[in-house]
């Protein structure tokens, strides 16, 4: 079954996806784009069960029934598809995102429910096989975390419940291309290494401030470009503007659309920003996206997401 053209408006998008049939044959395109294939036996036919969702291989042999949720981010949800959807194409095209709190009301689920089927998409737009940054590359590190009243300089961030965020995003002209975030440990060279070898191809020229952590990346692969960041209250210009201003994004939306989220959690929130950072420039696209990675993407029980312990974790900052 081919899959439909994504809608590239909200009118085509209602008429689209009106009714829980019209979502579930998107839903079978997206998860067996090339045909059916049955898992247990590898056999390519199967015919849908009268009035379930469900698919029975046709090989006599096997007979294993598949259903439609089973093996995605809507497993075990009892959410209709239709309200799936429509957080799916808000999530992929706007650009403030969708709050767990403006789903529930906007849709007339729990809090719980919303708050669930956000991180269970946010855990989708992580894909194994997307391709890592290349060509030239800004590199810089940021706290999020909100300061403590009557504390001043350093002193900021002695016992607080910060997140220390790296940050690596493509030079493109004069604009910003792909950008990746990740909760780190620490500022030491090998944190940041580690980081570089997994989201930028070797040959890469990084473009980072003074940093000392930074040194080790000009005898790993890479053409390392260090510049000293002058003051910039008096004045001085960023020596990498675009990864500033992509952190500076990255902080008005999570205190504009979400106030705020926890450190434990946070690592989602930034998958969720890069995500739609890296498909602004189409973002409906970025629903068919979504809803094909979705598919085939295997479900995260709540236990495992309420706790965040499938994310990166890291201590507390000293």
């Amino acid at each position: 079954m081919a899959r439909p053209d994504f809608p590239k408006t909200l009118l085509e998008f209602q008429r689209q996806f009106a009714t829980e049939q019209a979502c579930a044959d998107y839903l079978v395109a997206s998860r067996w784009p090339d045909g059916f294939r049955c898992p247990r036996c590898d056999h390519q036919r199967a015919f849908l069960i009268a009035g379930r969702a469900v698919w029975q291989c046709a090989n006599r042999s096997c007979r294993h029934q598949v259903s439609l949720r089973s093996g995605t981010v809507f497993e075990r949800s009892t959410t209709p598809l239709t309200t799936w959807f429509w957080t799916a194409f808000l999530v992929a095209t706007d650009k403030r995102g969708l709050s767990a709190l403006l789903l529930q009301r906007q849709f007339g689920v729990t809090y719980k429910t919303a708050w669930l089927m956000l991180h269970k998409l946010r855990r989708a737009m992580v894909s194994a096989s997307r391709q890592t940054l290349s060509g030239e590359i800004e590199m810089d590190e940021t706290w999020v975390g909100g300061p403590q009243p009557g504390v001043r300089g350093s002193r900021q961030l002695r016992g607080r419940n910060a997140a220390l965020v790296i940050v690596a995003i493509e030079r493109r002209g004069k604009g910003s291309g792909r950008v990746r975030m990740e909760v780190i440990a620490d500022f030491r060279g090998k944190t940041m290494l580690d980081f570089a070898r997994r989201n930028i191809a070797a040959g890469s020229t990084l473009y980072t401030d003074g940093l000392t952590g930074y040194r080790l990346l000009g005898r790993s692969g890479y053409t390392h470009v260090p510049e000293t960041q002058g003051n910039i209250r008096k004045g001085a210009k960023h020596v990498v503007p675009r990864a500033d201003r992509a952190m500076g994004n990255l902080k008005q939306w999570l205190l504009g659309t979400h106030h705020g989220v926890s450190r434990e959690h946070l690592q989602a929130y930034l998958d969720e920003f890069v995500f739609r950072h890296n498909r602004r420039g189409s973002p409906m696209a970025a629903f068919q996206t979504l809803l094909g990675l979705g598919a085939q993407r295997d479900p995260a029980p709540l236990a495992v997401i309420r706790h965040a312990s499938d994310l990166r974790k890291f201590p507390i900052a000293p």
